[in-house]
């Protein structure tokens, strides 16, 4: 990533519409180190919620919103997270006239940093997104010995059962791989396939505990490491990690199922 991303450094938190705070990333390269190119086995949407934002009426009150985004997955550019805190936050003080007429300014300037349509949209927190829980069985009190903390594919494995089912963990840890700032969350992977050993998926997620890769690429690598060592005919991977900075993201990759409803895990 080039010196000109925020990450990192310290920054001028400014109050008026300025959209040139988007930094864009190309996500070629962290596709390019697990073997990706342009014909992709999944498709899906990084879905951001941002629960900060807020602006200024005709009258200047004080209006807010949470925002969701989605971002294709195959947009050239993914949107780095302070950059998009930076520039949510320059709408403190700019004059809409309505919460329309602000989410098609944000539409636009997403779209334009990602390379690809944006859908953007906005509710008043009284109608923010419910409290659940992921489906399927949870393995986190499976018992497993732990002890490789960066990605390692090997430990995954399966049996000769063919099943369809859909596991999830909240013991998902990464690093952020510019200021090394932990990412928390939980991951659910939906699958039909030859059985996957839950000891051995426990640990693979676990060793992400010191890998340093944004969300997104996290979860194109786990599709990826499935995909090619468990062999399955339908596989999600749907990662829902922890706020920072007051947006949360939450990446979803499929070759089977449309994309999940918006919800949000009690840690978020």
């Amino acid at each position: 990533m080039n010196n000109e991303s925020p990450l990192g450094k310290a920054s001028r938190y400014r109050n008026q519409y300025e959209p040139g705070l988007l930094f864009a990333i190309a996500r070629r390269a962290s596709r390019q180190a697990i073997g990706l190119e342009d014909n992709f086995p999944f498709f899906g949407s990084d879905i951001w919620t941002a629960w900060e934002l807020t602006w200024l009426n005709p009258a200047g009150v004080p209006q807010v919103a949470v925002a969701e985004f989605r971002v294709p997955f195959d947009s050239p550019c993914l949107i780095e997270s302070k950059s998009l805190k930076l520039y949510l936050n320059s709408f403190t003080m700019s004059r809409y006239a309505s919460a329309d007429a602000l989410r098609d300014v944000i539409a636009h300037d997403l779209s334009s940093s990602a390379g690809a349509a944006v859908e953007v949209r906005l509710c008043s927190p009284a109608a923010a997104l419910p409290l659940s829980s992921p489906p399927g069985d949870c393995i986190d009190h499976i018992a497993a010995r732990c002890d490789v903390y960066d990605v390692d594919a090997s430990l995954l494995s399966t049996g000769t059962a063919i099943v369809s089912e859909r596991l999830y963990s909240h013991l998902l840890r990464s690093l952020c791989p510019v200021t090394d700032q932990p990412d928390l969350g939980s991951v659910l992977i939906a699958y039909s396939g030859p059985q996957i050993d839950r000891a051995g998926l426990l640990r693979y997620i676990v060793s992400y505990r010191e890998h340093n890769d944004f969300h997104e690429a996290c979860v194109e690598r786990m599709f990826m490491d499935i995909l090619r060592r468990c062999r399955p005919t339908q596989l999600s991977v749907y990662a829902r990690f922890q706020r920072r900075g007051g947006i949360d993201i939450n990446p979803f990759r499929s070759n089977f199922e449309a994309m999940p409803a918006s919800f949000r895990l009690p840690r978020q």
